[in-house]
């Protein structure tokens, strides 16, 4: 699984979507599983998200990956690793379209090396039209989301600047053919701002994974979107956190407040919540309701 690979584009196990896009690559690099068809739907965004960002990219790829699409990403910070982790939490395929080679000194981010060996335990792939020993570049990142797009059905952009490469990806998702969504958000802040541009030029909004099953005709009841299980409190302290929680992710300080807890009772339900699979930490000591 670790051996790196190659497959040409002449193969008939290169992937059959991506073999029909202007510039494929003529070569693959793959380390994992190939598979030439499958549905794969693509979720980029960047790197500097915020918790709703990080939430949102977590609940629909994982939702997705459970109504049969791979989710297919770039394997950056932020977004891209919070929907190769939603995937994974559900114990799903995913697709990582990597920049760089894919040998594990030029592997970019390192951070994400343990994600790496996480990707390929539940029989999901690495590609890359670089090989081994090759560095990332301000060219070799922006030609990646062509790979991105190409092997895709379609791409949500959850959260995006202005000036984007998630941005890069849906332009060339739209070029060749595939469908654009785009997660809506604040109006002041400026990771919203690529989003409510894509969605004036018509790219659907979607809040949830339900609105793109819809969009692709593959709502086809495999997977109940709406029969999730209500998450409620064993006890009075957890209760109160829950109800904080329910409208957004909050840092510690703000659950403290908003419950009148005491900080180490706080900590101790949070911490059993997380137990029970109900609140997750996004990172930074920010929580929110898990909907796994």
């Amino acid at each position: 699984m670790n051996e790196i690979k190659t497959i040409s584009i002449e193969d008939e196990n290169y992937p059959k979507r991506l073999k029909e896009i202007k510039g494929a690559p003529e070569v693959l690099y793959y380390r994992g599983k190939i598979i030439a068809k499958e549905p794969c739907f693509g979720i980029v965004g960047t790197r500097m998200c915020s918790s709703y960002g990080k939430q949102a990219a977590l609940e629909i790829a994982g939702d997705l990956s459970e109504a049969g699409l791979t989710i297919v990403s770039g394997f950056a910070q932020g977004i891209d690793t919070a929907a190769h982790s939603g995937v994974l939490e559900r114990e799903k395929r995913t697709i990582a379209v990597l920049g760089t080679g894919l040998d594990e000194k030029t592997i970019y981010p390192q951070s994400n090396l343990k994600l790496v060996e996480k990707v390929l335990e539940k029989n999901g792939l690495l590609i890359s039209e670089y090989p081994s020993g090759t560095p990332g570049s301000k060219f070799s990142f922006p030609n990646r989301n062509r790979i991105i797009s190409g092997l895709s059905l379609g791409i949500l952009v959850v959260e995006a600047k202005e000036k984007s490469g998630a941005l890069i990806t849906a332009e060339w998702a739209r070029k060749q053919g595939r469908k654009v969504f785009a997660l809506p958000g604040s109006i002041y802040s400026q990771n919203s701002k690529g989003c409510h541009f894509l969605i004036k030029r018509g790219a659907k909004l979607v809040e949830n994974a339900k609105d793109i099953l819809k969009e692709l005709n593959l709502d086809t009841g495999l997977f109940k979107l709406n029969n999730k299980k209500e998450i409620k409190g064993e006890n009075e302290a957890e209760k109160l956190v829950l109800v904080a929680l329910s409208q957004q992710a909050l840092y510690i300080d703000k659950i403290i407040e908003r419950t009148e807890l005491g900080p180490a009772k706080v900590a101790s339900t949070l911490s059993n919540l997380e137990i029970q699979n109900k609140v997750r930490n996004l990172g930074g000591n920010i929580y929110a309701i898990s909907h796994r």
